[in-house]
């Protein structure tokens, strides 16, 4: 297969508001969504780093409103953090303007570009490999959230719209089962069978958001551990990244998926159900990492459906995939025949094993709320 070819680098990063000249750009190889890229400039006293990303404008299709959000979003953040004495540097993304102003570069050929100053002495990790990065990148995103919470003006754009509106999924779900567009819902009854014995928990977020008893709330909707860069002394986490999907939302949302990503026992696709699990001690530092940021905003009912949001975040995933399986694999990648299934069937383990564990998760929640 040919490799993609690289954009022009040296054009796109002179077309923002840095000063010096470019020397080289390198890819950035992570996320599944926007490329990503490090790129230098030297003046006549230094070398700075800064981060280049082409928004994927066929997944965001508005990168005009999306950039508006991030511009509201770090222009508040960084507002807050210089108020209590910290950083901005580096515990909020710094957007570099292009030379006419604006939040992003339009190349001739129609592609959306970006800039952010690069932070030093911080990475982010794809895997756990301590402990105390989980509970650091969770309590980020509590304190992320609450800080949001106060964000003055309208509301956000939405991004995606309906993105955690799982009655809208669990619809689509029964559409693509009656379709069969390939064929294939005789084959999986059983996981058919899952989905529609867990249709009531559906609607209970979204219900409640409607009804207004759970507040819609500014929520980052991607809350994997690599969306926050951990600094490489303290082990803190310092800076939420990945800020596309920042809009309105709730909060159960974030907290759920991250306990769906970050307290799995295995990859989202293992084949091999008996490896698939859902680890109580990573669910315990991400609750412990989430409250001591976030307890004296969230509202009883919030925090009463925290354990809950997990079992549903991880059941929408799953829904997902399935949906996806039935309609002939035409949303989400695939690398082999039955992907999505393979996916599909890990979320379904991990919600039974959640709803064996429901008692001790919401123990835990309550162990640390006061």
């Amino acid at each position: 297969m040919d490799k993609k070819p690289l954009p022009d680098l040296k054009a796109i990063g002179e077309a923002f508001a840095v000063d010096g000249r470019w020397i080289s750009s390198c890819p950035i190889p992570s996320g599944h969504i926007n490329d990503t890229y490090c790129s230098e400039f030297e003046d006549e006293r230094r070398r700075v780093k800064y981060v280049n990303q082409r928004i994927n404008h066929l997944v965001f299709r508005e990168p005009a409103k999306l950039m508006e959000n991030i511009e509201r979003v770090t222009r508040f953040a960084r507002e807050q953090i210089l108020a209590a004495g910290g950083d901005p540097m580096r515990e909020t993304l710094s957007i570099v303007p292009t030379r006419d102003g604006r939040s992003f570069h339009v190349t001739p050929e129609g592609t959306y570009w970006r800039m952010f100053r690069y932070i030093d002495g911080a990475r982010t990790y794809d895997k756990v490999e301590d402990l105390r990065h989980v509970y650091s990148a969770s309590r980020a995103f509590g304190a992320f959230q609450k800080m949001l919470s106060r964000l003055p003006g309208g509301r956000l754009h939405e991004t995606i719209p309906n993105f955690h509106h799982t009655r809208k999924r669990f619809e689509a779900f029964l559409a693509a089962l009656d379709q069969d567009a390939s064929s294939r819902a005789t084959a999986v009854k059983p996981e058919v069978a899952f989905v529609l014995e867990r249709e009531k928990d559906a609607g209970i977020v979204v219900d409640g958001l409607a009804a207004g008893r759970i507040p819609e709330r500014v929520t980052h909707n991607d809350t994997k551990l690599n969306n926050v860069m951990i600094d490489d002394r303290t082990n803190e986490g310092i800076c939420v990244i990945d800020l596309d999907t920042v809009m309105p939302g709730s909060v159960l949302y974030d907290f759920g998926d991250s306990v769906r990503l970050g307290a799995a026992t295995a990859a989202e696709d293992e084949r091999d159900l008996s490896r698939v699990g859902f680890d109580l001690k990573l669910f315990d530092r991400l609750a412990k990492g989430y409250l001591d940021a976030a307890r004296d905003f969230l509202t009883d009912e919030e925090t009463r459906l925290l354990a809950f949001s997990a079992k549903l975040l991880t059941l929408e995933c799953g829904i997902r995939f399935l949906t996806d399986h039935l309609n002939g694999d035409v949303y989400f990648k695939i690398h082999r025949e039955g992907h999505n299934l393979d996916r599909c069937r890990t979320q379904f383990k991990m919600v039974s094993e959640m709803e064996r564990r429901m008692d001790e998760m919401k123990a835990v929640v309550d162990r640390y709320r006061q």
